[in-house]
């Protein structure tokens, strides 16, 4: 039977990581899946579970959190509500949660216990960033995963946010402004060398499968090309006619996966196989 255990940690500024575990109860020593999500995304949005059920149904333990800025309340999982915690989130941050929900994995499941990153989006340069500096991971995946952080907002935004000390971006789904702080920026600036998703891809020296679709109007195809022409040894997926989320969407009423997201998982699987 596929089992979802909650998990809560404290992480950056010691706000709340809320989070998630989901296995097979016949077969629980399996080797772990741990999901990153993106900029506006949280672990239950959209298939998120359908997708980690199909990891569980075939044997992996898939683990998946909401960082602990990304704005969405532990009381009421559903959407990003709290957009005070929402703009004071920097990438600084969000590295701090995927490091502590590392952390978290290996006292719970012992050192040797295999470690697979999967990154969404944002999510994805997380995992880049991650998978070059911390030996505990052994595969990295990414999905739809940007090059660059400051692709989130526009070059010519920053002199208005430097000096207003805000700017808002608008949630595609809500029509709602949420607002980001200039502490995001100057977190950016000031460990631009840290945060530099191109040089750390450079140094990726495990297995890594990039998936990307062609037709993603968010993070274009590009990316993933710069992605791959800086590690020769990743391996870049076209998925032929996907959006950014590989046609699933919030809130996602099916009981199966997307097409095009179940190829992606299919093509994962695979790989973590391998």
């Amino acid at each position: 039977m596929i089992i979802q255990n909650d998990f809560s940690l404290s992480g950056s500024d010691g706000k709340l990581i809320t989070g998630d575990i989901t296995f097979d109860d016949k077969n629980p020593n399996t080797p772990i899946v741990l999901f990153i999500h993106g900029f506006k995304g949280f672990k239950d949005w959209g298939a998120h579970n359908l997708a980690a059920r199909y990891f569980a149904a075939n044997g992996y333990r898939y683990v998946k959190f909401n960082l602990s800025h990304s704005g969405v309340p532990a009381d009421d999982p559903k959407d990003v509500t709290d957009l005070e915690t929402f703009a004071s989130n920097t990438v600084s941050k969000e590295l701090f949660d995927v490091n502590a929900v590392l952390d978290f994995i290996e006292k719970a499941y012992g050192k040797d216990t295999e470690i697979n990153l999967i990154g969404h989006s944002r999510g994805g340069g997380l995992a880049i960033i991650t998978a070059a500096n911390d030996l505990r991971v052994n595969k990295l995946i990414t999905w739809s995963a940007i090059s660059g952080f400051n692709s989130l907002w526009k070059k010519e935004q920053e002199a208005e946010w430097i000096k207003t000390g805000k700017i808002h971006v608008i949630n595609a789904r809500t029509k709602e402004q949420m607002p980001l702080n200039v502490t995001l920026l100057e977190d950016f600036e000031k460990n631009y060398e840290t945060l530099n998703i191109i040089e750390a891809a450079k140094r990726i020296n495990i297995p890594w499968l990039i998936v990307q679709g062609d037709d993603d109007v968010n993070v274009p195809f590009e990316h993933a090309q710069q992605l791959a022409d800086a590690n020769p040894n990743s391996r870049l997926v076209k998925i032929e006619g996907a959006n950014h989320v590989y046609g699933a969407s919030h809130p996602y009423e099916n009981e199966t996966l997307p097409p095009l997201l179940f190829k992606v998982c299919e093509k994962c699987l695979i790989f973590l196989g391998e």
